[in-house]
């Protein structure tokens, strides 16, 4: 079983222009916005082999019913937004999406037909040249509202740019990923699965699991609320979702004073900066030095 890393998160928003306002405002320095043939747009935040996307749904007409074996990204997404925003997936990195589905399968996970797409990226110059992904699908029935796939680049030099990857806040990694569950012990098998790694690490409020790029942190309301305060609205907790991104920066202080600077609000708490899900569409973001 290969061990995969983060390669990035989707934040699900109901007003595009606002996100980039808002992560504009907090120092991060974000890529043209681009569209999608099944109705969806988005923008990135490229960190040092991840990134964050962010995106809305511009036109469900373009979103047909997925066949049975068939998982529709763009519908999953518009019905995610019809019940809240916030981060709606994960996604690892891939070698082969093949051997991601065979792998799947062997863990017991569910898997679905495979799915690829091209379009074409603006580069910093202003030329454009074309992008392509090979998309591997799996969801757990107990999380509606968190999906998860892999991902394999096709044309990565055309897709990561240095100058996009330039933040004023000095935030440099994807440091990993908060999922909020009643019963964590429930889905460590479906994780591991997922991660390729059945290593995880066991804590006092639910447990870990390392990536070759961050790590998957699954902890139950208590515990979030006893390392973060209120950064999510858990009363609202009716299944397994994701709740907050980690952001892993090179001056936490440089960070802070962009968020300062925007008039967000967040807090400071063991070295970290906390921003609550409210002021940022649904999704909260922890901010946190490299050692």
């Amino acid at each position: 079983m290969r061990k995969r890393g983060v390669d990035h998160i989707v934040h699900a928003v109901k007003d595009l222009e606002a996100a980039r306002g808002v992560y504009t405002r907090l120092g991060f320095t974000l890529t043209p916005y681009a569209t999608h043939p099944w109705g969806t747009r988005n923008f990135l935040a490229q960190l040092d082999g991840a990134f964050l996307e962010v995106l809305e749904v511009v036109d469900p007409s373009l979103m047909e019913t997925a066949a049975v074996d068939a998982f529709s990204f763009g519908a999953y997404n518009r019905d995610f937004l019809a019940r809240g925003e916030g981060m709606s997936m994960l996604v690892l990195d891939s070698e082969a999406p093949d051997a991601d589905r065979a792998s799947f399968q062997e863990a017991g996970l569910i898997t679905y037909a495979p799915f690829s797409f091209e379009r074409i990226a603006r580069q910093p110059d202003g030329s454009e040249k074309k992008v392509a992904f090979d998309l591997t699908f799996t969801t757990h029935p107990d999380m509606p509202d968190a999906a998860f796939f892999t991902c394999r680049n096709r044309y990565p030099e055309n897709f990561w740019k240095e100058s996009y990857q330039q933040h004023s806040n000095s935030a440099v990694g994807l440091g990993g990923v908060i999922l909020a569950a009643e019963r964590p012990a429930e889905l460590h098998e479906f994780i591991e699965g997922f991660a390729g790694n059945r290593e995880l690490k066991v804590t006092s409020f639910g447990f870990e699991c390392e990536t070759t790029r961050g790590t998957i942190h699954v902890m139950t309301p208590e515990g979030v609320r006893a390392l973060y305060g209120d950064i999510y609205p858990l009363e609202t907790l009716c299944s397994p979702r994701f709740i907050a991104t980690l952001i892993n920066v090179e001056d936490v202080q440089a960070f802070a004073a962009s968020v300062d600077s925007s008039g967000i609000t967040s807090r400071h708490k063991d070295g970290r900066v906390i921003i609550p899900a409210s002021e940022i569409q649904g999704m909260a973001m922890i901010a946190q030095e490299v050692k």
